[in-house]
């Protein structure tokens, strides 16, 4: 990541700060349900299973479904408008968050959540190379992975010794969404949402305008990848 231009890098730790906040939001409003991190709603759809918890095997099965919806959206927009890839994206995630915020005010409940797991599904497709997902904004397993990797090579001595730290800031991006999420949960309650759908309109803003005049920068992220590489993260 650390080859990319930088006004990327950071636009990624943003974009992680705002599905941290959303899935703080997610798991402080529906008893431990995320909005973006599908492995920990898989694993209550198995103990559901196992244990006959019905309810919760259906709220975990429908965010997972609702999430693969969005990055279905997300897909499509990425074919459909390939030129402005990224700032339809993030059109579709700001709509998305907005229709939350907007139902939450009339129906609070499971059925806001699945907008904003739709939302975060959708939002894994603004970095995007060939089709697929080139850096996931959602969930920090592959990124701790990643950082761990680097970590190591700095300590076995490769030339490369910072490798780690953009890595370790798209975590700490994430983490700190987390908690201004949680935050704001404890003060606004469901209206919290607003400040997501907020952040995500001045973030398809920015989108669009560091990529309308930077076209050769976006082609080159869609070819090397947020580190130089071919990997998926």
């Amino acid at each position: 990541m650390q080859r990319t231009d930088p006004q990327f890098v950071a636009l990624a730790i943003a974009l992680a700060a705002l599905a941290g906040f959303v899935d703080a939001l997610a798991y402080t409003t529906l008893g431990g349900f995320f909005a973006s991190f599908m492995s920990g709603n898989s694993t209550r759809l198995g103990v559901g299973l196992g244990s006959g918890v019905t309810t919760d095997a259906v709220t975990a099965g429908a965010l997972i479904l609702s999430f693969v919806a969005g990055v279905i959206v997300a897909s499509v927009l990425v074919r459909a408008f390939a030129r402005h890839a990224m700032s339809a994206v993030m059109a579709a995630v700001t709509l998305l968050l907005l229709l939350a915020a907007l139902l939450a005010l009339v129906m609070p409940g499971p059925l806001v959540l699945l907008l904003l797991a739709a939302a975060m599904g959708a939002e894994n497709g603004v970095f995007n190379r060939e089709g697929e997902v080139s850096l996931g904004l959602t969930y920090m397993t592959g990124t701790l992975v990643r950082m761990g990797q680097k970590l190591a090579m700095a300590l076995m001595g490769d030339k490369d010794r910072w490798g780690w730290i953009p890595w370790l800031l798209l975590w700490t991006g994430f983490t700190s969404g987390v908690v201004a999420g949680a935050v704001l949960h404890d003060d606004y309650a469901w209206h919290a949402l607003w400040f997501a759908a907020g952040a995500a309109a001045l973030l398809t803003v920015i989108v669009y305008g560091i990529t309308r005049p930077a076209k050769s920068a976006r082609e080159a992220f869609h070819e090397t990848g947020p580190d130089g590489s071919s990997d998926v993260a």
